[in-house]
């Protein structure tokens, strides 16, 4: 009992839920919510800007004129958390990337993406407290799905006939995370008792649902896809 009470009491006060979560070494946000978001905004839109330049590059390389250009959209839509969001090849090794290399000490973190964490976190405290199936599922995702992403895209460009297969894996893929994301999280919180998002509807509505449902959407609409492919290779 007095070794409970012990951690208790060193527990850093964090914003997190449950409060009684130890976080250790939290450091409040310097940057507002408008300027995170601002900032991550900006940044969706260069990393947009410079993957449509590399497309066109490769398609008048290649002569191909005709892309599909749904599938390429998908990259840049984030999970940032991940969030949603926007889970292109730098997106992912940047933000998930950098979630995984510094899980260990992302509550102390005070640059932008580890602020940017922490706004997310506010809706999903296993970002903080170090749970291993976050920290499994995201260094996974930022190694595997978002190079096999950006190479999807690549083969799509230059009608490459791997693409189907591919893409059938990497929406499948993201939609399996999606699932067991949310499955881990609301069995903790309606079997456990265990709540890891604030009570301000905003956190769990806009940040916890919406953002990382984008990635059941968006591949269930290319498994749609790749189903018309097969059954116009089966019909031929």
């Amino acid at each position: 009992m007095e070794h409970f009470v012990s951690n208790v009491t060193q527990t850093t006060p964090h914003p997190f839920y449950p409060l009684e979560a130890n976080i250790v070494g939290y450091l409040a946000n310097e940057y507002s919510v408008p300027q995170l978001l601002g900032t991550f905004a900006a940044g969706c839109v260069v990393i947009l800007g410079l993957t449509l330049a590399l497309v066109a590059l490769i398609r008048l390389s290649s002569q191909q004129v005709l892309i599909e250009r749904s599938w390429v959209n998908t990259l840049f839509l984030r999970r940032y958390h991940q969030h949603n969001t926007l889970r292109s090849l730098v997106l992912m090794l940047r933000c998930l990337g950098y979630f995984a290399y510094n899980h260990a000490s992302m509550a102390g973190m005070g640059d932008i993406f580890g602020q940017l964490w922490k706004e997310y976190a506010l809706s999903d405290s296993r970002y903080m407290t170090r749970d291993p199936f976050v920290i499994c599922m995201e260094t996974s995702t930022a190694i595997f799905w978002g190079p096999l992403a950006y190479c999807v895209a690549l083969m799509i460009t230059t009608q490459h006939p791997l693409r189907y297969p591919l893409q059938a894996l990497v929406s499948l893929g993201q939609m399996y995370g999606d699932v067991l994301y949310y499955a881990t999280s609301m069995f903790d919180h309606y079997v456990n008792g265990l709540t890891y998002f604030r009570p301000e509807a905003y956190y769990f509505w806009v940040y916890y649902f919406f953002m990382n449902f984008i990635w059941i959407i968006i591949p269930g609409s290319e498994w749609r896809t790749v189903f018309i492919f097969l059954l116009h290779v089966l019909s031929a």
